[in-house]
């Protein structure tokens, strides 16, 4: 596996080489001192150039970077929209371990982009001065009181879908739901919860994936266990696990920003998620008056509804 001074030689003087390349720059991973150092970070490279048609036009040309095992042109991708005029890129799995992620850009485009950088080349002294190495950019954004009572609705809301998901035994439709839904919804107010801890100050990284850096060691358990199997009866307890975390870290992030927190919704819906998750199989009716009379301030349901069910004992009633 070639070093990093060796990718980055290689990387700069390929932009030396090229009269129609003008200024190459580092971003992402690399360019960030915060980030811990691994050897699977990428190498998110940009060219700036006069005009990217050569580029695009020579396939072969991206060879020097060494062998590849596989890759992905992403501006050919039809899904999503792209301005290969202006951008063109490369992403590289290279046969010896390291990726290279390349971009060739005409300079008003990849100029008006810059976020936290290192430059490598500059031929016509285009980029800049760096900005001071810091990934202020990345950090969590403090949030108004709307957008953090969208969250809770949110959150609260789709659990709806997923009770009804978990008493029809429809897997994929609640894991999709709970992954694409709900959960991004905890995972939000967790970030919000590290924010108040450190000031607005800091970054969780992309997808959250340094939240076991700031998370207390319980609250960041919980959170995986939010994770279960693809089973109704895990699906069910990670649904649980998630309404007291949410619960609790609303709660408190609400106190410190001083934001009012809807606990009836909460209790409502955790009531109504625990209702259906005791409903039997044969039930003709959602809810009953009496379910809802008997419910005792409505949000809280009786601790009896919270035992543990195995898959087998689900199975067995959906067999009822």
């Amino acid at each position: 596996m070639r070093s990093e001074k060796e990718m980055l030689e290689l990387i700069a003087d390929t932009a030396l080489a090229d009269e129609n390349i003008r200024a190459a720059y580092l971003e992402g991973s690399r360019a960030n001192p915060s980030v811990p150092r691994d050897i699977f970070q990428d190498y998110d490279v940009v060219y700036i150039v006069k005009d990217t048609k050569p580029y695009r036009e020579n396939r072969a040309w991206i060879d020097r970077f060494g062998e590849r095992l596989y890759m992905q042109y992403p501006e050919e991708n039809t899904e999503f929209p792209s301005d290969v005029e202006n951008c063109y890129g490369w992403l590289m799995q290279l046969a010896d371990g390291n990726r290279l992620d390349l971009h060739v850009c005409t300079g008003p485009y990849a100029l008006a982009r810059l976020e936290l950088y290192q430059t490598l080349v500059d031929k016509d002294g285009i980029m800049p001065a760096e900005k001071e190495e810091c990934d202020e950019m990345h950090w969590i954004r403090k949030p108004d009181e709307r957008k953090f009572q969208n969250v809770c609705n949110e959150f609260w809301w789709c659990l709806n879908n997923v009770a009804k998901g978990l008493w029809r035994e429809e897997l994929p439709y609640v894991l999709d739901m709970m992954d694409f839904h709900v959960r991004p919804m905890l995972k939000q107010m967790l970030e919000w919860k590290i924010g108040c801890g450190n000031h607005f100050s800091v970054s969780a990284g992309k997808m959250a994936k340094y939240m076991k850096r700031f998370l207390p060691r319980g609250d960041y358990d919980r959170f995986l266990q939010t994770y279960g199997r693809a089973t109704v009866g895990e699906q069910w307890q990670a649904a649980f696990v998630m309404c007291d975390l949410f619960q609790e870290t609303a709660c408190a992030a609400a106190e410190t920003l001083g934001f009012s927190y809807n606990r009836e919704e909460a209790e409502n819906s955790r009531w109504f998620l625990e209702h259906v998750y005791t409903l039997p199989k044969d039930a003709r009716e959602v809810i009953q008056d009496k379910d809802w009379s008997r419910s005792a301030g409505r949000g809280l349901a009786a601790e009896k509804h919270r035992e543990k069910k195995t898959d087998e004992q689900v199975e067995k009633e959906s067999q009822i």
